[in-house]
């Protein structure tokens, strides 16, 4: 493994960092109502809009919730109530993150800036920012960006913003569909995948593969890479 040290190192937050437990919080407004198949086929149904609702123009997050629980009602054919749906926004900023996320971020946080590029609301972030237990240098929101990813204006707008080009920086992310494939195609050369198990590997896209956060210090060179997991 080449190690690369980065002047930062950015980051996607929900997924990667922040335990993001939509399919639990639809499994706690849905359950009762539906069969462990139909639940099945409702909890990835939710997924895919949640996606096909960041792709255009802009919204609040609330309404990309709604609008992915709405069309995932139609698609099992159940009621959609507007009241479930904000049942699941308003978990989100209760959610705190992965284990392995505290311990392994403060480790390379004592030695480069760590930043967050968020599919989030300023309203919400921060209450997961705070619960990550290490120091974040700046946190980038789709809200102050007016673009959610994949599309790639919130990482040339975070480059911008960081005065820095994408040779310069480290992304880090769980997910393909959201970040790597876009970071990828932008010209950020060090990318690493966080195998949470959301998505499939998928080696074209030129990453460095870890199982947490714990192995993200040896890839950014402040340990030996023997130690990484």
């Amino acid at each position: 493994m080449t190690q690369f040290r980065p002047k930062y190192v950015t980051f996607d937050c929900y997924g990667t960092l922040t335990n993001f437990d939509m399919a639990g919080a639809a499994r706690r407004v849905y359950g009762e109502r539906l069969s462990p198949e139909a639940m099945a086929a409702f909890v990835e149904a939710f997924r895919g809009y949640r996606l096909d609702e960041v792709l255009g123009p802009w919204k609040p997050f609330l309404e990309v919730v709604q609008n992915s629980i709405e069309r995932s009602c139609k698609r099992i054919g159940i009621p959609f109530k507007p009241e479930d749906a904000q049942r699941i926004y308003d978990e989100v900023p209760t959610w705190g993150p992965h284990p392995d996320v505290p311990a392994g971020l403060s480790r390379v946080a004592k030695e480069i800036p760590l930043v967050i590029l968020s599919n989030s609301m300023n309203s919400l972030i921060m209450s997961n920012v705070e619960k990550l237990g290490a120091p974040i240098h700046m946190v980038i929101t789709a809200e102050e960006v007016g673009a959610y990813k994949p599309l790639m204006k919130g990482f040339e707008y975070m480059l911008d913003k960081l005065g820095c080009g994408p040779e310069d920086i480290t992304h880090v992310s769980s997910s393909f569909r959201y970040d790597l494939m876009t970071a990828y195609d932008l010209g950020i050369k060090s990318k690493v995948w966080v195998n949470r198990g959301h998505e499939p590997a998928n080696p074209y896209y030129e990453y460095t593969e870890i199982k947490d956060i714990g192995g993200l210090a040896a890839v950014v060179g402040l340990e030996p890479a023997l130690k990484r997991a």
